[in-house]
């Protein structure tokens, strides 16, 4: 059974591996090099994003592939099936504590009661209490699974639209976003901050 941290940690896990770094192309015969820069000749294609995220809401996984981004479809699935699982283990466990309350209340020995054969001694595991809680529990958990898989099947396709729109921007040197650091004009102090470059050819 996972606790609540090992769902958040699989969570964070999930939403930080989409970070996507820009790689070179390397096929050649799709650029055109100019001075220092190459120039990639393939059109932008409007309708990528959308075929991508009809693709991931067809089946989960299916627009990174169509992004290709392969080494996603784990992760995908390794969300989404930890959500699955963990709502049908706790659906099983609150069925367990409920169909166990009903059996105390109609006077059957429940799973959670044990009897002694040779005394007859009549030793209940949960109290009434107890196996009431549990139903609130495992139902609230189920709920919580249902509820974060289906958010990460939303995600999924949010992020095959999107890394299908990023992948057809030109990226390069030319404007850059960086830290910067330089001390004052007597020397003394250092000052911190963000800059901001546009170089123009």
């Amino acid at each position: 059974m996972l606790s609540n941290k090992q769902i958040v940690f699989i969570l964070f896990v999930f939403v930080c591996a989409f970070a996507k770094a820009q790689t070179p192309t390397n096929d050649i015969e799709n650029t055109i090099v100019a001075g220092d820069s190459i120039i990639s000749k393939e059109a932008y294609d409007p309708l990528r994003p959308a075929r991508a995220a009809f693709y991931a809401a067809a089946l989960p996984g299916l627009g990174q592939v169509y992004n290709k981004d392969y080494w996603k479809l784990p992760l995908v699935y390794g969300a989404l099936g930890s959500g699955v699982f963990v709502a049908i283990d706790s659906d099983k466990e609150f069925k367990r504590f409920r169909n166990a309350f009903k059996d105390r209340l109609a006077g059957r020995v429940d799973e959670f009661t044990t009897e002694d054969p040779e005394t007859g001694e009549i030793t209940e595991i949960f109290s009434n209490d107890a196996l009431i809680r549990g139903q609130d529990v495992f139902r609230r958990r189920k709920e919580l699974a249902i509820l974060v898989t289906a958010g990460m099947y939303v995600l999924q396709i949010i992020e095959a639209n999107v890394d299908a729109h990023l992948t057809q921007y030109d990226v390069d040197d030319d404007l850059t976003f960086a830290p910067d650091i330089h001390t004052d004009d007597l020397g003394v102090a250092m000052h911190y901050g963000f800059k901001i470059t546009y170089k123009i050819d």
